[in-house]
């Protein structure tokens, strides 16, 4: 049998967006993901907008990939996860480079998963693979749906499974993902990703 990745383009860019639950979820799939992994990886979890985030350090000390919070104008490499600053929105420019923006709060929320999901879009088209988890409201759906209209992959976390259904229960009332999975097919899509010669 196929395993998703299998049939799966090549990949430049992977984009996951969560929330409530978001970092236990994000636990069970990061770092099983080797260093060798081809593509570059995009967070956005929702934070306390008024306090530093220990995402960076936390991650960092779990994972074999490199682990780093994003900045502005940084370029973006392959085989390093970037997490979103709190009250930043973190976007793709051309480059491809990270972008941060103090732009108007979307769905309640800086950062935005949409903001990134549809930046990321405009830049990688089909090479991009769009993973939503678990989260309490429904930001992330249209990002989503946009990923998918610019031909790109698109993974939902099984709405069973998760902490909070609303996210990708959400996506679910938007568009049909290319995977809906439990956080362990997530993971061993990613792993797949990470060892596929072809690309």
């Amino acid at each position: 049998m196929k395993r998703p990745a299998d049939a799966m383009p090549r990949i430049d860019a992977v984009v996951i967006g969560t929330s409530a639950g978001g970092v236990e979820a994000l636990s069970r799939i990061l770092p099983s993901i080797p260093a060798s992994m081809k593509a570059a990886i995009l967070v956005v979890i929702h934070v306390p907008r008024e306090r530093p985030s220990l995402l960076s350090e936390l991650f960092r000390a779990k994972c074999q990939m490199m682990v780093e919070e994003a900045i502005d104008k940084a370029d973006i490499e392959s085989g390093h996860i970037y997490f979103a600053p709190p009250d930043y929105h973190l976007l793709v420019d051309s480059g491809p480079q990270i972008a941060l923006s103090v732009d108007d709060l979307v769905q309640y929320s800086r950062p935005s998963i949409d903001v990134l999901f549809e930046s990321a879009a405009d830049v990688y088209g089909a090479r991009l693979l769009g993973v939503l988890l678990t989260g309490g409201n429904e930001d992330g759906a249209a990002g989503l749906a946009y990923i998918a209209r610019c031909g790109g992959t698109t993974v939902l976390q099984d709405p069973a499974e998760a902490v909070a259904a609303a996210m990708p229960e959400g996506a679910l009332k938007v568009m049909k993902p290319t995977h809906v999975l439990h956080l362990d097919g997530i993971r061993d899509l990613l792993m797949d990703l990470a060892t596929k010669t072809v690309r």
